[in-house]
This record gives C-alpha cells, structure tokens and sequence, in this order.
C-alpha cells in the first residue's frame, strides 16, 4: 500500500493504465476476452464496449419513453417492448461519458455480473444489452415501487421489525453476491427500489456499476462507493467483500434513527468520521431501541474487518433470527422529524436562499421573473409541480421526478403544493450552486445579529422561530450538528458556506461523488495522518 501515496500529477493515469494491465493478467471471466478487441478497435471513432450485445439498433424492439433516474454515467428511461407492450427500465450509457480504460471496464463488468449472478427474488434481472455507435443500453425488469428512502420518509418511521425486514433483505442480497464471488461495492439506500407500489412489494437490489469479482483473499485498492457508505478500509485503499457488510450496517443505522452515522456537510468531514468510526447511540431514539439491534449495527460497524461479521453471521444474529420478536412499535416523533429534516433542505439553508435571493442583481432578478411569469401560464401568482417542471425543461435543467418532488417539497415554505415567486426564486438561487461568496456572506451577517463572526444557537432559533412544526427545537439542535462540523457549538461562515454550497441533502450528495474527489482525498489524509488514527483504533 506504499505506493498509493505517490506524488500526485499525472500519475494517476499511469496508475489506471497499469491496474488495467494488471486486471488482463487475472483470470476473470471479463478481462481476458476483451483485451483486443480494446486494442484494435479502441483508437478509432468506434469502441466497442460488449462482447456479445443482443442487438444493435434497440429502436427496433423497444421505445424508449419518459426518464426514470440518472448517474455519474447512464440515464435510466422507461422502455416498452414494441410487439407486446411489456415495460422495462433500459439504462443508456454514452460512450461520450467513458473517457478512460476504468469507465470502459466498469461497464462490461457491470454486464458481465448481471449475467453471472442466479436469478434472485431480490435482484433486478437483466432482460437484453444493445450497443450502437453512441451508446450501451441495459434493459433490465422494471421497478415502479420507488426507492427504499422515498418509502421511508413517505412513512415518517420505521418500526425495528420494519428496519429488521428491511435488512434481512438487504444482506441476503450480499450473501448471494459473496457465495458467487461479487462484492457489490455501492450499497445505499438509491441502489434499493421496490417492485410495485403495494405494502408487500420486494425490495430489489439495482445498480452493479461499481461491483467487482474477487476470488478468496484477494485485495482491492481502487476507491469506490458512496461516501457516507463507504467502509474505512476502502480509504485506507485495502479491502475485500467485508466492505458490504458495513455499507449495511450504515443503512440499518439509518432505518432505525433517521440519520447517517458518519455525517459532516464536507467530503473531508465525513471521510474523517468515516475514519473515527464512533457511532452514536446516545441521542434519541437510541435509548428506545433494543440491546440486540445495536449489537448488531456495531458488529456490522466495526472498524477492523476481520473481527466484522460476514453476511452469514449477519443472517444468524439474534435481532434477525427473531425478526417477529424484535419491538413493533414506532421509534417516535423525533426520527419523523429527522426523515424529514435530512429528507428535504435544511430549514436554515431555506431561509438562507432567500436573503441570498433580495441581494441578486437587477439583471438576475428580471432573468428570474421573466422564467416565472412564462412558467405561471394560469398567471396565478404561483406555479405548480407540472409547470415547474415544464419550465426547468425549457430552461435546460433535467430533473428525475423524485429529485423535483424533493425540491417542490424544500422551497415551498408555506406548504400550498406550490410556488409563489419568493419561493421560486430560493429555487433558482439553489440551481445555480452557490456559486457569489458576496451574498453568501450578506446573508450569514442577517442570522449573526451580534456580528460575531458566528451563528450561535440562539440566532439560529430566533432567525426559524416563525417556521412552523412542533419539532422546531429537535430541527435546530440537528442543524447545529450537523452543520457545526468543528463542534464548537456555533456555526462559522466557513460552516456555513459550506452548507450552502453542499448538495440538497445527504441522499442527494450520495449522488454528486466525485471518484477523482475521493481518490485525491485519501492521498490528503494519508499524508496528514489521519488515516493512521483509523489503523490504531483498528487494532
């Protein structure tokens, strides 16, 4: 592991090079039988990326409908089978978007996987690949149910025996992959959809982008996942299957209390968390939650992998094994507020984006207005989910439907289901990322009122007391730490910017990783020692 901390520069290009070789001389079932054909036809316009697509023109079996969800590299779309009218979910991969060796591999893996794995109740089953000249399509059974998340904040709570069936499911899915020698590397909640709308849907695991075969033993270095899931060793940049296990752990933390275990508003701030590995299960509802539940989270959480359990032990652990047994009541009001409070925009980052908005420039504000007015076509004074959405799709901005229910959901203050212009605006000001320090600190002197040079909980409670909700001092404490990164019990600008600048939420900012972000990240905390506190807690 020496190595990894090389000097930075262009070596990490060279370094992607020389795994790729590496991987050529493993005998995995991909690899090897891709190696050529990367060679000779890779350095023209057409790469190939499959080895054995169903087809090439996937116009001519399936229309391609509305947009279901999108990442780092695919779009996901709703795909009907022209001559029976089944529905599918077709991910579309540009070849535009794979600029390196790794993006390449990763596809064809991802492919190979689907078809290497058994058919699984708990696993979206591949139907048929395509690959023309611009892009890979993945058509795969199609989920309508929903992500495992929207299901839980549309519930407000999750009862233990819920969170236990829930899990159960979950690590299943991972015994599964393990017994045939996948290790998932990307588990989250997003990576979770239910089969239908029904109370009784299956949950079922979607996304194998990021998964890899291992044989017994062998060790990875490559940094991937999602940040609030990912495992300290994958930091450390040595890891193997046990990885999973933990990203598991991470959602079972989250079923049962609200919010991730290792959370900050930064990437550093959270790989330093992720690096500590104290849990907390001091604040509320953990004093209600079993003995056995907790056991549980902390051996899925424990930062030395060799002493962490193994999916099969996760299986036979007394919480799982007694999942009728385990307490069926809600584990309260505060984890509602807490689905809610992390589900939605923070309320103080709300109030923010509209002090920012009374600051923007003539210019900006009649760019606003006139969006607005062409949105408002009842010319109400206020625009709805579907105009909103017409709207931001004539301005340029795609936005899946869950992400835009979201945001609806977060600007709209007075809770009428739609927007007046104030609240359009606090929108469009979000949009735009935060990107004019001036109004950001414009804003931060509104909420310190003693010009401090911080926001202290008494400014925070007196700038969001006319916001309503019975959970308004539950809402405050839970924005103070979590945006209060040093724990100095008030809130700096540099906090406070970096609030801003963040993503919606912490689901949203599992979206927005960055490899590269991450990769560089490490190095950083190898170099200042951080990641050798991991090593002796480890211990």
């Amino acid at each position: 592991m020496g190595n990894c901390c090389g000097t930075p520069g262009n070596s990490s290009e060279d370094k992607k090079n020389k795994k790729k070789n590496k991987k050529k001389n493993k005998p995995n079932p991909f690899a090897l039988d891709y190696g050529a054909t990367q060679a000779s036809e890779g350095d023209g316009n057409k790469l190939v990326v499959l080895k054995d697509p169903t087809g090439h023109n996937i116009q001519e079996k399936y229309d391609l409908g509305r947009e279901l969800g999108r990442g780092e590299f695919g779009v996901t779309y709703l795909c009907t089978d022209i001559d029976t009218g089944e529905k599918y979910a077709c991910k579309s991969i540009s070849k535009k978007k794979l600029r390196t060796a790794v993006d390449i591999d990763d596809v064809r893996r991802e492919v190979e996987i689907m078809k290497h794995l058994p058919k699984h109740p708990n696993i979206v089953s591949l139907k048929e690949t395509y690959e023309d000249d611009n892009a890979v399509h993945i058509v795969m059974e199609l989920c309508e149910g929903g992500e495992l998340f929207d299901r839980i904040v549309a519930r407000g709570h999750y009862t233990e025996r819920a969170a236990a069936v829930i899990m159960k499911t979950i690590v299943e899915v991972v015994q599964m992959c393990h017994m045939h020698g996948v290790m998932h590397r990307d588990l989250k909640p997003e990576n979770f959809l239910f089969g239908n709308k029904k109370e009784t849907a299956l949950l079922k695991a979607i996304d194998f982008g990021l998964s890899v075969f291992f044989k017994p033993g062998e060790r990875f270095n490559e940094i991937v996942g999602s940040p609030y899931y990912m495992a300290p060793e994958v930091l450390k940049r040595n890891y193997g299957p046990e990885v999973d296990v933990w990203s598991a752990g991470v959602i079972l933390y989250i079923l049962l209390c609200g919010v991730p275990p290792f959370w900050a508003e930064t990437e550093q701030g959270v790989a330093q968390a992720i690096i500590r590995s104290v849990v907390d299960f001091k604040r509320d509802p953990w004093p209600k939650v079993s003995d056995n539940a907790k056991d549980l989270v902390k051996k899925m959480l424990d930062p030395d992998p060799t002493r962490r359990l193994t999916a099969q032990q996760v299986l036979e652990h007394t919480w799982l094994q007694n999942i009728k047994k385990a307490p069926n009541v809600s584990l309260g009001e505060t984890v509602k507020a807490r689905f809610k409070q992390f589900s939605v925009m923070n309320k103080l980052k709300k109030r923010a984006l509209t002090i920012v908005a009374e600051f923007l420039s003539a210019e900006e504000v009649a760019g606003m207005k006139e969006a607005f007015d062409m949105m408002d076509t009842g010319k109400k004074g206020k625009i709805n989910l579907g105009e909103l959405k017409i709207g931001l799709q004539k301005l340029g901005h795609q936005i899946p439907d869950a992400d835009l229910q979201i945001l609806m959901e977060a600007a709209d203050v007075d809770g009428d289901g739609s927007l007046n212009y104030g609240e359009f605006v606090a929108v469009s000001v979000h949009l735009r990322k935060m990107a004019n320090d001036e109004h950001l600190h414009k804003a931060f002197s509104v909420f310190d009122r003693n010009q401090s040079g911080y926001i202290e909980i008494e400014e925070l409670r007196s700038a969001l007391s006319d916001e309503d909700g019975g959970n308004s001092e539950e809402v405050i404490n839970a924005i103070m730490h979590d945006v209060d990164t040093d724990k100095d019990g008030r809130i700096s600008y540099e906090e406070f910017a970096a609030m801003m600048k963040a993503g919606t939420d912490w689901r949203k900012a599992s979206r927005q990783y960055s490899r590269e972000r991450f990769n560089s990240l490490s190095l950083k905390l190898m170099r200042d020692g951080s990641i050798q506190v991991g090593k002796e807690e480890g211990r």
